[in-house]
């Protein structure tokens, strides 16, 4: 095997498919177009940078991302090790130093012998070529065209944002108190509380508020609706917000002993413990109405944002229309996609598709044929959803308990004992389907 697979795109996905496609011993040649052509969302020519977030979902026993991240561990994910070696304080949440995150992601890629990183953009696919496209939610235009020319089905786009991250110490922390949601988890949350009026006045400054790329009624129908835009999500209720990132419940302002009316959440981004983001605050606001609507949060009226919320397309491909649960393009065997562009939602799910592609390919390449995972695992059934789901539809999809067979026999009412019997259940189906698959490689 001397002819390089090409992997486009250096996120998650890619990194992670780079991974297991190098220790099974295929040389990889991995595509990341930063920074000879960067992106709105980026901020560095770093591997696997995350733009939103800096949280990899839950990993409290007994929730669905949980048991992927699980799966993960048995797919002897990169990603999933340079998540615990990064991992910062966020209650039951993996969140990660963004900076050490990568760094530990590119150390391990850089120094792989089957490894060549190239900075350039792709802007041609090779029909005959071992390829794995993973180039994720900003895949430029040139190459989205190829992608459609090669489909035979237009692809499809939502608008995905990012939220401010700020310094803790332009805080005023004789407003804003320290505490997780009913003190569950090994760290805490800063959270700036708001009574009725306060709240009343921020929520009529934010819903009025001027964007900065989109004019919002024209293209609310475009957000992928778990991640929308603080203020699309203000515009659709005025009490909305405290049912969703702004809810209160499980906290007490230690000023009055009492719940808040409201309540603005920020979670640690780095380990030193310096910068913060606000949780569920994604925006595309203009950064200076950013500044001023989000000072009238109590505790942050002084607020100093080293990156303000952006607004960018999240490109996602109409999948069942023609990839298989593999991962691979039904009519072109050496083809795989992974990570957002096969319609799955957040930074595990990405990665997670990206191991899959990486080791279905290295099977390809030699001969073996590409495993379907069982749809017991939470993997597996992510997959099927992805490749089988009305094409015309189709949107992204997260890990969740939905998605899997409850277990047989009489219904079992205990929501966490089901769910406890279903990630066992997973687990091991997994892990046997792994079994012959993972011995190849070594």
């Amino acid at each position: 095997m001397t002819r390089p697979v090409t992997v486009i795109g250096g996120g998650l996905a890619g990194s992670e498919a780079a991974w297991q496609l190098a220790r099974a011993g295929v040389p990889v040649r991995l595509v990341e177009m930063r920074p000879v052509r960067p992106t709105l969302a980026h901020h560095t020519d770093k591997l696997a940078e995350l733009v939103c977030s800096n949280s990899l979902g839950s990993r409290t026993e007994g929730t669905a991302a949980a048991l992927l991240k699980a799966e993960m561990r048995l797919m002897d994910s990169l990603v999933m090790r340079a998540a615990e070696q990064a991992a910062v304080p966020a209650g039951g949440a993996l969140a990660v130093d963004r900076d050490v995150f990568s760094e530990a992601i590119m150390a391990e890629l850089l120094a792989h012998p089957h490894v060549e990183l190239v900075r350039e953009e792709q802007v041609a696919l090779d029909p005959e070529a071992p390829t794995l496209i993973a180039t994720g939610p900003l895949t430029s235009e040139a190459l989205s065209a190829e992608l459609s020319r090669h489909v035979g089905h237009a692809h499809l786009h939502f608008y995905d944002a990012a939220a401010p991250i700020l310094v803790k110490d332009s805080l005023d922390m004789a407003v804003v108190f320290p505490q997780a949601r009913y003190d569950k988890g090994d760290g805490v949350y800063l959270n700036c509380p708001m009574d009725r009026d306060q709240y009343l006045a921020f929520h009529e400054a934010l819903v009025g508020a001027e964007g900065a790329v989109l004019h919002l009624g024209e293209t609310e129908r475009n957000f992928f609706e778990s991640c929308l835009p603080v203020e699309v999500l203000g515009r659709r209720g005025v009490d909305t917000l405290r049912f969703g990132p702004m809810k209160p419940v499980g906290l007490t302002d230690p000023r009055t002993g009492r719940r808040p009316y409201a309540v603005v959440q920020l979670r640690q981004d780095n380990v030193v413990g310096d910068l913060y983001n606000m949780v569920g605050f994604q925006t595309q606001l203009k950064w200076g109405e950013q500044t001023r609507v989000f000072r009238m949060i109590p505790g942050m009226e002084r607020a100093e944002f080293v990156r303000m919320g952006v607004m960018h397309r999240n490109t996602y491909l109409a999948s069942p229309a023609f990839l298989a649960p593999t991962l691979q393009w039904r009519d072109r065997p050496q083809w795989f996609v992974a990570g957002c562009l096969v319609g799955v939602e957040g930074y595990s799910e990405s990665a997670a598709s990206g191991a899959l592609a990486g080791l279905n390919l290295a099977r390809v390449l030699r001969g073996q044929d590409p495993i379907v995972l069982p749809r017991t695992s939470m993997l597996g059934a992510l997959m099927h959803y992805v490749t089988h789901a009305d094409p015309a539809r189709f949107q992204p999809m997260n890990s969740n308990w939905g998605l899997l067979e409850p277990p047989a026999g009489p219904r079992i009412r205990d929501k966490v004992e089901r769910h406890r019997l279903m990630g066992e259940r997973g687990l091991g189906d997994l892990r046997a389907a792994l079994a012959g698959a993972l011995a190849t490689l070594a």
